[in-house]
This record gives structure tokens, C-alpha cells and sequence, in this order.
């Protein structure tokens, strides 16, 4: 074979694996994300989907087997809609009741979903004061102070 030929078929062969690996290591971009009312109305659809979705966690449900590191727990949206949840995989460490629970993965049978991924998130760390309770004069004083010199810097 020329020189030329080989360099061509040996870029070829880079530049496949480059795209297999990039394809191989993103599966969940290639996911949907829906609300669990509209996941339950249109469970049978999705079932061959990468799907994230998620709810509230109804902590009564949550049964956790370390032997076999299994998860099964419900959760809930606004809407009072009910799904239950299997997880093999290690339980998240903020896992009680009012927790927002974002799981990726896929509908199985009928309101049951088989996670690959459990993430949770409390908004309640994240949100400001009501804006009634808001005091102007308050935020008003601390803009008003000198900024204070770092202990470390004195």
C-alpha cells in the first residue's frame, strides 16, 4: 500500500473512534425531559426513551437493601400523581421528606421508573426572604458600610 493510503485509513479509524466515544459517553443528551404528570399520561411511549423527570419523595416509601445496593421509593408532584422508583445504586445523602428527587433513566411498567441517576436538591436552601419581608433601610445600611479589611491582611 502508498504511504498516502495508509495515513487516510489510519485518520479515518481516529476519527471514528473520536466519534463513537463522544456518542458512547453522553447517552443522556440524547434524553427528553418531561413532568411526571406527562410521563404517567404517556408512560407506553416513552418506554424506550432516556427520560429525566422529577418529584417530590414521599419518605415513608423509601426502602433501602445495602446488600444489594437497591433503592425503591414514591414520589409525588404537585398534582398528587404517583410513581414508583427503583434505583440500583447508592442512596443520596439528603435523602427525607420535601426533597426534590431528579432521576434520570426509563419508564418501565405501568407508574414505575427505573432509575440510572438520583439527584436531589432542596430549593429551600436556595430561595431568598419573601418579598414582603424585605426591608429596604436594612439592605440600604449594609451597602452604606465601609467594606471591612480581611483579618488575614491586618
Amino acid at each position: 500500500m502508498k504511504k498516502n493510503t495508509i495515513v487516510m485509513l489510519g485518520g479515518f479509524i481516529i476519527a471514528g473512534a473520536i466519534v463513537f466515544l463522544l456518542m458512547a459517553a453522553t447517552p443522556g443528551s440524547s434524553g427528553i425531559e418531561l413532568t411526571m404528570k406527562e410521563l404517567l399520561a404517556n408512560q407506553e411511549e416513552h418506554k424506550d426513551d432516556f427520560v429525566t423527570v422529577e418529584g417530590l419523595l414521599i419518605e415513608e416509601s423509601i426502602k433501602w437493601n445495602p446488600d444489594k445496593i437497591e433503592l425503591k421509593f414514591d414520589l409525588e408532584d404537585n398534582d398528587g400523581n404517583l410513581m414508583h422508583v427503583i434505583h440500583n445504586g447508592t442512596r443520596p445523602d439528603n435523602f427525607s421528606e420535601g426533597v426534590i428527587v431528579i432521576l434520570q433513566g426509563a419508564p418501565t411498567k405501568k407508574d414505575t421508573f427505573v432509575a440510572e441517576t438520583v439527584k436531589t436538591r432542596c430549593p429551600s436552601k436556595y430561595e431568598g426572604e419573601d418579598v414582603e419581608n424585605y426591608d429596604p433601610q436594612a439592605h440600604k445600611k449594609l451597602l452604606d458600610q465601609p467594606p471591612t479589611e480581611p483579618e488575614s491582611a491586618k
